[in-house]
């Protein structure tokens, strides 16, 4: 089912956030540097030669997901509580013991069987009859087990994705596999009618149907991430293809960590336990979408009111992330509990912003990207306050990464800027880069980092840093976790992850204005050859070849790539900045994104009570740390709620 997505890939896409759209690799892609023919091999995923109706199968689901199960499912989860919805979660999954008993045999896993007989017996008859888990109390360890793993075990690889309805991804192995696991749930044959003598077709009663009943408890649980994640991603279809191949991988793993550790990449990669603490918060929040006057179309945000009058903090998100990503939730979450009015945009260089509120059909250009940014929040600014009078009190610009360095330029503009934009009396820059070029020219190196191995190892060894993930993403991480990847494997984690992104960018950036590079045409239902082609350009690509002739094309000859550069580092704006008392930055030492003259020319801008260094945690690796947070709210005191008006 569709909410087995939420419950696996989900927590390998959007928690790791590593694999992003990376549809139907081949070999030979992702050429960092094509002048010199440095390839970095990516495993193939299971092909698609179905692409376009499996995308269209996959819009049918999502259509029934966020038009028919979210909207029902908010009147039965507020009249079936959550411990009630867990138990028939609980009771469903225990009924199925015959299928992983059958499975668990079938492939050898002697203690597997014996594990989820122990589970069986104990949830059934302490549990009362599977409501509740008390096996998963007692430590007994779970083995799931279903067909398509078994016919995998024995050899079968699938050659063929299929995205079905209702269920979900697969592939012609777990397909076949999917219909032998509903052939051994005791549920399905509980039929609602029966035959007798004298009365051919006796009802037995509404209990009969539980099997839809757990199926729609469970969908009714997954919708809201499901829904998020649908809506972040900005081609979720291609995500979920490319990361089921390794969700569904049959070979063992090898958690050896071989080489030495980088303590700032890996410290990077722990991001994933900064995330929301209420499960509930995600939703309470509302989303409207105001005009952009210069595009004409409509941009969505979301918002978090306080109940009364408090400052509002306007939440700016990182290179590529949506409103609705992990990290801009936690942060919105961590204002709201402690007073302040929360608002999400999408960046600048996600699809949902690209083709809606830029200005400019490719973001890049900081002054350009960065006056978007204060004209979106000026329209959303003015219709909060036409919508909830006297509920907003003075506003702050909180922004993370490259959402960080786009509101320092807006708070270094701050005095000089002629235009009707709103002012802001606050400004935070978490983790942000002092030069753009740097930032992306690691980003670039971090996704050459596999070329340290040796050629004939590289696809072997990325694919089995995929199957870790896969693997990790089935235990419950903490940050205290240690991490189980080399330098090599946490850089070029960071470096894939933007890579895939930048293919999203281009992609959308040519959607709105084709310049003619490319030579796949762009169709949105078949993009495998075109992701491919993309997936050839480095960030220094990018620029030089994208950009540059854009910005040159529209008249600004003087638009080269030395001048781009120089727009993107926060030198070129210093005079504004140390004229802004009211800028607050929190960075860490170890930030691959600053280098040690990066770190000196922060300290020798700001005042010490404007500038706060932690010593470690990499690029946003220590927003859980609770010294981290306390000093993010910390800049956000000294505000003051409105009046309330008579």
């Amino acid at each position: 089912m569709i909410w087995r997505i939420c419950s696996s890939t989900l927590v390998i896409l959007l928690s790791w956030c590593v694999l992003p759209s990376a549809c139907g690799q081949e070999p030979a892609v992702g050429v960092a540097n094509p002048t010199v023919g440095e390839t970095v091999v990516l495993p193939k995923s299971v092909p698609d030669p179905l692409e376009p109706l499996n995308r269209v199968m996959w819009a049918f689901n999502k259509g029934l997901m966020t038009g028919v199960i979210k909207p029902t499912s908010r009147a039965y989860r507020a009249v079936v509580v959550k411990p009630v919805r867990r138990g028939i979660g609980n009771f469903g999954k225990n009924l199925t013991y015959p299928g992983r008993l059958i499975n668990n045999l079938l492939q050898g896993k002697w203690s597997g069987a014996r594990d989820e007989s122990y589970r069986f017996v104990c949830n059934t008859t302490v549990g009362v009859v599977g409501f509740f888990d008390v096996a998963g109390k007692w430590k007994i360890p779970k083995s799931d087990a279903d067909f398509g793993q078994t016919f995998g075990k024995w050899g079968w690889k699938p050659g063929c994705f299929i995205m079905l309805p209702i269920f979900g991804p697969s592939n012609e192995r777990d397909a076949l596999g999917l219909a032998a696991d509903t052939a051994a749930n005791p549920l399905i044959y509980i039929s609602p009618y029966r035959f007798v003598a004298g009365d051919p077709l006796t009802y037995l009663g509404p209990y009969t149907y539980f099997h839809y009943a757990v199926m729609y408890n469970d969908l009714s649980d997954a919708v809201d991430e499901y829904e998020r994640f649908s809506q972040a991603a900005m081609d979720p279809y291609s995500e979920i293809q490319y990361a089921w191949t390794f969700v569904r991988e049959s070979r063992v793993v090898d958690f050896q960590v071989k080489g030495k550790q980088d303590e700032a990449s890996l410290a990077t990669l722990e991001s994933i336990f900064f995330t929301y603490q209420d499960p509930e918060f995600p939703g309470r929040g509302k989303t409207r979408s105001v005009l952009i006057p210069a595009t004409g179309r409509k941009l969505e945000f979301t918002f978090w009111l306080q109940p009364g009058n408090a400052p509002v903090v306007y939440i700016v998100p990182g290179l590529g992330s949506h409103r609705l990503a992990q990290s801009s939730l936690a942060l919105a979450e961590l204002a709201y509990k402690n007073g302040f009015s929360a608002v999400c945009i999408s960046s600048t260089f996600h699809s949902e912003f690209m083709e809606h509120a830029s200005t400019a059909a490719m973001p890049a250009h900081l002054p350009a990207d960065s006056h978007d940014v204060h004209v979106v929040l000026t329209e959303m600014d003015r219709r909060l306050r036409t919508l909830y009078p006297d509920r907003l009190g003075e506003r702050v610009l909180m922004g993370y990464s490259m959402g960080a360095l786009e509101s320092l330029v807006i708070a270094a503009s701050e005095s000089t800027n002629a235009l009707p934009l709103i002012k802001f009396d606050r400004y935070v820059a978490i983790h942000t880069p002092v030069r753009m070029e740097h930032g992306l020219s690691m980003l670039d190196e971090f996704y050459r980092a596999p070329l340290e191995w040796p050629g004939v190892e590289q696809t072997e060894n990325i694919e089995n840093t995929f199957l870790k993930i896969a693997a990790l993403s089935k235990n419950t991480l903490r940050p205290q976790t240690s991490l189980p990847f080399s330098a090599i494997e946490s850089k070029f984690l960071i470096g894939l992850t933007f890579r895939l992104m930048l293919r999203d960018i281009i992609f959308s950036s040519q959607r709105r204005m084709n310049q003619g590079i490319l030579e796949h045409p762009m169709r949105n239902w078949k993009r495998e050859a075109l992701y491919k082609e993309i997936l050839q350009y480095s960030y220094q690509d990018y620029f030089e070849k994208f950009v540059t002739p854009y910005y040159q094309g529209r008249g600004l000859a003087s638009q080269t790539a030395e001048t781009l550069k120089k727009a993107g580092d926060l030198r070129t704006y210093e005079t504004g900045l140390r004229a802004n008392p009211n800028i607050r930055i929190v960075v860490n030492q170890n930030d691959f994104l600053l280098t040690g003259d990066d770190l000196d020319w922060l300290r020798a801008t700001f005042a010490s009570s404007q500038l706060t260094v932690f010593a470690e945690g990499g690029h946003l690796g220590n927003l859980s740390n609770r010294a981290v947070q306390e000093r993010i709210v910390e800049a956000l005191r000294g505000l003051k709620s409105p009046p309330k008006s008579d």
